[in-house]
């Protein structure tokens, strides 16, 4: 089969890209600024990469034209399409799918699918669970939204195990849109049998009016997992509890709470794991914070499912080494450690300074950049949460470019601690006069962030390096 993906640089159509291409499809793509690092593992899985959405491509003749939900039927001001491709294949009664529907009839059809959903920490999870599932000689299949350091790439087929009924396959699941001619959330598509429900709240304004309409679409999923699968809930989170109260046909294992079935004591860095009260394995490893030992204890529930002992999984999580741009270290300039990472909501922003808090201690200052780059948060949505979410960052700098509303005015709560600019080179020169030796800087954002984590680097090492 000859597949052609429109919006193949992004995660997860990229992913897609590549499963197809391993299970021996021809495979062609495009997209609009065709940009690393996407682009050169796709061409290095020999994928041909084309610029752009022009109706020409029709021409490739494939089999059916995989649509990205980056493609839209918008038209630019002097009324022509934005995506010229999409239009010639509407008019000329072309095949096309979307990607979360291919992906589900030629790749996850017979497989054990375990989905992991959830408003923040789905791919460190999905990560995790592939990680254990490997570890235990299981030889997962998996599609992440970004790269486990312990697999160094986002996708593979995986295979089928000993002693397994079905090849394994761990997928983030995600609530977005599936593409611009269906609106269900993309992982109505994946039909689980382990369906992890890690946490939930409201995010995505641009598609979503309320917290209740992403119920609803969490409820959906449930409806997909059969009788003899097993929903894995976050026994904190009162939005879950009312999506399982909708209504659930599967065995339910909660973590996270007093009475849930798996539970953790200790350290969030060393801590035991306890099933109905019971010690199951330890887990000690390099990652902080709570969100983290919430996410091991998901991974372990989920594992349980498809025969992983909870010990078994403690000890492969001992060796877990996390996903690239989760507080990834990208480099130390006298002393100053500067980290990436992809926190983009105010939820996702607390939980990362306060696991960064925990790692180094009150002494150490902490010098929070972000950028408000999701949609959510390009709305304005949650800018009022901006100053709780910043609460232990001892200074914090916004990028503002691209924003409709005051960002100066949310930090206001934050005195002089809160600092903004409307480019990344004043950024950087803000956060240069700042800085002090032995700071720690964490860079947050959903995308690119202009290269700043390198432009911070460079800059510290002029201004620190002796000569």
């Amino acid at each position: 089969m000859h597949i052609h993906i429109l919006g193949i640089c992004g995660t997860f159509m990229g992913g897609v890209a590549a499963l197809a291409r391993e299970a021996g499809h021809k495979v062609t793509g495009c997209d609009a600024g065709v940009y690393p690092p996407m682009s050169d593992q796709l061409r290095a899985l020999g994928i041909d990469l084309i610029e752009g959405y022009g109706a020409e491509q029709v021409q490739l003749k494939p089999d059916v034209f995989v649509v990205g939900n980056v493609v839209s039927r918008a038209r630019r001001d002097d009324g022509t399409s934005k995506f010229p491709l999409m239009e010639a294949i509407l008019d000329q009664g072309l095949p096309y799918t979307s990607g979360p529907q291919w992906l589900a009839e030629n790749v996850l059809q017979g497989r054990h699918v375990l989905a992991v959903a959830g408003t923040h920490g789905k791919t460190t999870t999905t990560s995790m669970l592939a990680w254990v599932l490997e570890c235990a000689g299981l030889v997962p299949g998996f599609l992440v939204g970004g790269v486990p350091l312990d697999f160094g790439v986002s996708a593979r087929l995986g295979a089928l195990a000993a002693g397994q009924e079905r090849p394994l396959f761990v997928i983030e699941a995600d609530e977005y849109d599936t593409a611009f001619f269906d609106k269900r959330s993309k992982f109505v598509h994946y039909r689980p049998r382990t369906a992890v429900l890690n946490n939930l709240e409201f995010d995505h304004a641009d598609i979503f009016p309320d917290l209740a309409a992403i119920e609803r679409q969490f409820h959906h999923l449930l409806r997909t997992v059969p009788a003899t699968g097993r929903v894995v809930s976050n026994g904190l989170e009162e939005a879950l509890a009312r999506v399982l109260h909708q209504g659930c046909w599967s065995e339910v294992r909660s973590f996270g709470s007093a009475v849930s079935d798996f539970t953790a004591q200790g350290l969030h860095h060393a801590f035991d794991v306890l099933r109905a009260g019971q010690v199951v394995g330890r887990v000690e490893w390099a990652l902080s914070g709570e969100h983290n030992q919430l996410n091991a204890l998901a991974a372990i529930a989920a594992a349980e499912h498809v025969g992983v002992a909870p010990a078994t999984a403690c000890a492969a999580l001992g060796r877990f080494r996390n996903v690239r741009r989760r507080m990834e270290l990208r480099g130390t300039v006298a002393g100053i450690a500067v980290y990436d990472d992809f926190a983009h909501h105010p939820t996702a922003i607390r939980t990362t300074l306060d696991g960064l808090r925990q790692q180094v201690g009150q002494q150490t200052r902490i010098l929070a950049v972000f950028e408000p780059r999701s949609n959510t948060m390009k709305l304005g949505t949650m800018k009022a949460q901006l100053p709780w979410a910043l609460k232990e960052a001892d200074l914090a700098f916004c990028h503002t470019a691209g924003l409709d509303w005051d960002a100066a005015q949310a930090l206001e709560p934050l005195g002089e601690a809160g600092l903004t600019a409307g480019d990344i080179a004043t950024v950087v020169q803000q956060v240069l006069a700042a800085v002090r030796p032995g700071d720690a800087i964490v860079c947050m954002s959903n995308g690119g962030f202009g290269g700043i984590h390198a432009q911070l680097l460079q800059a510290l090492a002029a201004r620190f390096t002796p000569g």
